[in-house]
């Protein structure tokens, strides 16, 4: 069992081409999920992945996380930890991560080797971060668990205390684990983010010491309330001597509302058959654009909207600053899962100039 102690603004100005900017920047990074849509399939849409990120890490966003999602039609890696290492080799700078590995579906040991050998390879560009969910449905989540060992209700902190154990080496006298060592050995964990979408999370996160990633782009729960309670209740670790918290936000830019609008049809009409049960790939602004939609679902779709970012680089930089601020993120991740991977590119492109990230660089 895990033990009690362990567990116990931004100023805006206008830009050269009239782009609302923050003067007090924070760092840009990528959440990926690797998108599947009706016209680029699942091996494809994982090239799309390793392009993006060589393109964003010429942008100078400082970190790129892969999601783990199971038996989903939109989202085509089941693996970050795979994709971490591809995307590692093809880049130069940017930090590659997990956003996250859903620990309850695998052993800490695998968890614990399996990133000791990336930040073997790539010292200091690792991330690992961490979920509680299973990133999938009720009978997959078993089909993946099926062979582990069967621990009773949600057991993410048991799994994350042995995590860090395979770390610290501070198994009790006379266990077991105590003569199985995590290689490579002379590679430390990366550092760990726990990611979540609700007070515990951010709870969890302070008062293991570690970092917290909030998802504001599906999360029900108020980012804000999240990370002010993540940043109040933070407890130095040797993990983490000050909180760091990354707010996770859903973002559509192109050059005009117009078009941004456009683009965010597919995720409209995407998250409306999600929220039905149907996971299908991601359809096109034409499909979009033809669907029958009754009075209800253009009711849901407009409230759906309200957690997204839709528009020119100022709109979208006008709607997100309030939040940056309130939240005091330390960090804002943006995933863009739009039909089209150049409009994506695009999107990651101006919102790096929004920012004032600089000129893109050579990869």
């Amino acid at each position: 069992m895990v033990g009690a102690d362990l567990i116990c603004a931004s100023r805006a100005f206008v830009g050269s081409k009239g782009h609302t900017r923050l003067s007090a920047m924070i760092p840009l990074s990528v959440l990926d999920l690797s998108v599947v849509t009706t016209g680029t399939k699942p091996a494809a849409a994982l090239r799309n992945s390793i392009d993006l990120a060589r393109h964003v890490d010429g942008l100078r966003y400082v970190r790129y996380w892969l999601a783990e999602h199971h038996n989903l039609a939109s989202v085509a890696s089941p693996a970050p930890d795979l994709m971490i290492g591809q995307i590692a080799a093809v880049t130069q700078n940017i930090r590659v991560g997990s956003g996250g590995v859903m620990l309850p579906n695998h052993a800490p040991l695998v968890v614990a080797e399996r990133f000791k050998m990336l930040e073997a390879l790539f010292p200091g560009r690792i991330d690992l971060g961490l979920g509680r969910a299973p990133g999938t449905d009720g009978a997959t989540a078993y089909a993946l668990r099926s062979r582990l060992d069967r621990r009773e209700g949600d057991d993410f902190l048991e799994r994350l205390h042995e995590l860090i154990l395979w770390e610290t080496r501070d198994f009790p006298a006379g266990h077991p684990y105590n003569k199985v060592v995590a290689m490579p050995d002379d590679s430390p964990l990366p550092p760990i983010w726990l990611l979540g979408s609700s007070d515990y999370s951010a709870e969890l996160a302070a008062q293991v010491g570690m970092g917290f990633a909030f998802a504001h782009h599906f999360a029900t729960h108020d980012a804000i309330a999240a990370m002010t309670n993540y940043r109040t209740h933070f407890k130095p670790s040797g993990w983490r001597a000050e909180p760091q918290a990354i707010l996770g936000v859903a973002v559509v830019a192109a050059e005009t509302d117009a078009e941004a609008d456009k683009l965010a049809l597919s995720m409209d009409l995407n998250r409306l058959r999600r929220d039905r049960g149907e996971y299908l790939p991601l359809p096109s602004v034409e499909e979009a654009q033809a669907y029958p939609y009754t009075d209800a679902e253009r009711a849901s779709i407009a409230r759906n909207r309200a957690r997204l970012f839709v528009g020119s680089p100022s709109t979208v930089m006008a709607k997100l600053q309030p939040l940056i601020a309130a939240a005091q993120a330390d960090e804002l991740m943006v995933v863009t899962a739009v039909y089209d991977h150049d409009a994506r590119k695009k999107s990651y492109s101006l919102l790096a100039e929004a920012f004032g990230l600089g000129k893109k660089v050579a990869a």
